[in-house]
């Protein structure tokens, strides 16, 4: 479906906002995004999603204290060992401690109307894995609290400083008190999988209403070809990135002869 379908569906939702409202008696919400089917190609450098929708309150009435929204763009969960460095004799650097995170999300971006700390307490937070120190990454091996927690901020700032881990406080704008609209980017690194869009309504401190909307991130042409080629072939792939290696070697010896 295209950017223009999407937005008359979040329309025609609109006009069903009275019936919808009339038939509950809680919030509910109408997310959707601008795009359900990501494609990574060669020349893929990352994409900015549009995560948008719709607030339906009771009767249609908005609350007198205005409501907030956080979205979340989740990606597939995957195992990361994280190793510290140190330098022996002052010289080399070598492996010294590490732990494996068993479910860290391969990626991870958050946007909301207000900073967190504004809109939710520490344990909502930690309940609904709002904002990079509340992830749960299930490490593996027993290590005490604050050696997880130095190795949490060591993913947290290596996974941010590659475009997969991003915060982005305010930036989701609430037109109307009903309408709301955030971008979020995905980075060129990405994995591929199935991504979870999720929507948090926040009312006095708690969440009140949530929704979620699957995103397929995925390789397509040439990439998509080798992807399944090494995954069905691992031994004949192997062999032919050798012969690959070999020949642009002999290729780069050969015209350095003659230059």
């Amino acid at each position: 479906m295209t950017h223009f379908g999407r937005l008359r569906r979040a329309l025609l939702a609109l006009l069903m906002l009275p019936l919808l409202a009339s038939a509950t008696t809680a919030p509910i919400l109408v997310p959707d995004v601008s795009q359900r089917d990501v494609e990574i190609r060669f020349s893929f450098t990352g994409a900015q999603l549009l995560l948008f929708g719709a607030i339906v309150y009771p009767n249609g009435r908005l609350p007198t204290e205005p409501a907030d929204i956080i979205v979340v763009l989740k990606g597939p969960s995957q195992a990361i060992t994280m190793r510290e460095k140190q330098k022996l004799g002052g010289l080399i650097w070598v492996n010294a401690d590490s732990i494996q995170f068993r479910s860290a999300p391969g990626f991870y971006a958050i946007a909301s109307s207000r900073p967190l700390k504004q809109l939710v307490d520490e344990r909502t937070a930690a309940i609904y894995e709002l904002g990079l120190g509340n992830l749960q990454l299930s490490p593996s091996s027993v290590s005490n609290s604050e050696e997880i927690a130095r190795f949490s901020r060591g993913l947290n700032d290596l996974q941010g400083r590659a475009g997969l881990y991003v915060q982005s406080p305010g930036q989701v704008e609430i037109t109307d008190g009903v309408l709301y609209r955030a971008r979020l980017p995905l980075s060129a690194r990405v994995v591929t999988g199935t991504y979870t869009a999720e929507t948090f309504l926040i009312q006095k401190g708690r969440v009140v209403a949530a929704a979620v909307r699957e995103i397929e991130v995925k390789k397509s042409g040439f990439e998509r070809f080798f992807g399944v080629f090494a995954q069905e072939h691992d031994i004949a792939y192997g062999l032919v990135a050798i012969a690959m290696a070999l020949a642009m070697g002999l290729a780069a010896g050969y015209v350095a002869r003659r230059v």
